[in-house]
């Protein structure tokens, strides 16, 4: 993408798009697309340069105990993202986020478009792993599962059924813009298609006598939404 002129958010002087640092200044820059024009713009700045939106405010503190990079062992730094905080990976642009923020994102939209907003255009580096391997979770060190979101979105994170969700680089992306195009909706289907499943199998095996020891966990009344997708990860 062709280099864009933007104005520095601390001190108002022009830079190029794909600079990092403020030749004035000196501020440390990185570049976000808006989340309702998908202009890019720098963190930090107040409104859109492009079509006025109000920009999410995204704020990134390092401080101190906030755990290491479970993949490449860097700090970790905290950071919000307008309401939603989560903590990321300078080096290898990873994120990780608690149980709680990842099911309020999923289910939020205008938190989505936050999110979406930050890492859309973003200017990273960073390289997807090289190879699949189990890492630790940042807060209690134990090794994490991997699932494949909703079972559908062919995006697989590592999870802490106890503490949260760790996402390698573009993983977040990918799991909100497969929420925002109606993903969800194509899981839920499936997840109807194998109740339906389950109960014609039930139905043919009535006469089995070891069918009364079969239970069909998944009744109609489940919540088959975002958030029970969601939960899943953590049951």
């Amino acid at each position: 993408m062709a280099a864009q002129a933007l104005n520095c958010p601390n001190c108002g002087a022009a830079v190029s798009s794909d600079s990092s640092l403020c030749q004035f200044c000196k501020s440390r820059l990185k570049t976000v697309g808006c989340p309702k024009c998908l202009g890019l713009m720098f963190v930090g700045s107040k409104f859109c340069e492009h079509c006025g939106a109000i920009a999410a405010p995204v704020n990134v503190e390092l401080e101190e105990k906030v755990g290491d990079c479970p993949r490449c062992r860097s700090p970790l730094e905290a950071m919000q993202i307008g309401e939603t905080h989560l903590r990321g990976c300078g080096e290898c642009d990873g994120m990780w986020m608690t149980n709680a923020v990842f099911e309020e994102t999923c289910a939020d939209a205008e938190k989505r478009s936050a999110v979406l907003g930050y890492f859309r255009e973003r200017l990273s580096h960073a390289l997807p792993p090289t190879k699949i391997s189990y890492v630790p979770c940042p807060d209690c060190g134990e090794l994490m599962n991997r699932n494949n979101f909703a079972k559908a979105s062919g995006v697989i994170v590592d999870v802490c059924k106890q503490h949260g969700v760790w996402f390698d680089a573009d993983e977040l992306p990918a799991i909100v813009e497969f929420v925002q195009k109606g993903g969800m909706e194509i899981a839920r289907q499936r997840q109807l298609n194998e109740i339906k499943d389950e109960r014609e199998r039930l139905r043919a095996d009535r006469h089995d006598p070891f069918a009364a020891t079969i239970h069909d966990s998944t009744s109609p009344d489940v919540a088959l939404n975002i958030r029970s997708f969601v939960k899943t990860l953590f049951g």
